[in-house]
């Protein structure tokens, strides 16, 4: 399953063994319990968490709809039906944006409750209408390692993310955590889109 989400596809080229092993991914996540954290995030790894998140969520979403209302049969005999894999996307979506056990969003910028110390350069670097001043390469590291919240809201952006008992450290320096990555925030898009539309 790692391989699988890792973008790894053990049978790349083969259409058939391919849909083959997006179906049991799917089986393995939503109905043979995927390892999850006690709050229902699905963990895989510790440095950036999330983007497996997202990935699986956005190939639940779409592949619930590309069933057209048959259910994935997986071992056993045992159906999953599009609802159920729809729903499994939506409690990804939902934790990352604060149904969780801290009560926070790791979607920076959404909701009351976010990480203020993403390890990321230009947040953490006071922009130009506020610091008038020249701050050279070496200078930005004076701000990225203070342990203040960031004066540059990187909105939209979603980072690692809790370990796999869910906590978090919001801190610059835990980039395992609190780096943020387009991998990560690209897959969401297409779930939220069609969760806009359930």
């Amino acid at each position: 399953m790692q391989l699988i989400l890792e973008g790894k596809l053990p049978d790349a080229g083969n259409p058939a063994a391919m849909k083959r092993s997006l179906e049991q991914l799917l089986c393995n996540v939503v109905q043979h319990g995927a390892k999850l954290s006690p709050g229902g995030m699905l963990w895989v790894q510790p440095w950036n968490n999330m983007q497996y998140v997202t990935s699986a969520a956005f190939v639940a979403a779409a592949h619930a709809d590309h069933l057209a209302g048959a259910s994935l049969r997986c071992g056993g005999g045992a159906a999953l039906p599009p609802p159920q894999i729809l729903s499994f996307a939506r409690s990804q979506v939902d934790y990352i944006l604060g149904a969780n056990p801290r009560r926070m969003s790791y979607m920076v910028g959404y909701g009351p409750r976010f990480p203020a110390e993403v390890h990321h350069r230009g947040s953490s670097v006071p922009s130009i209408k506020s610091s008038p001043g020249k701050i050279t390469c070496k200078g930005g590291f004076d701000y990225f390692s203070k342990s203040t919240p960031n004066p540059n809201v990187l909105v939209g952006a979603i980072v690692g993310g809790p370990d796999g008992n869910d906590h978090y450290n919001d801190s610059r320096q835990n980039f395992q955590q609190a780096e943020p990555s387009t991998v990560t925030v690209a897959p969401i898009v297409g779930v939220l889109a069609r969760l806009l539309h359930n």
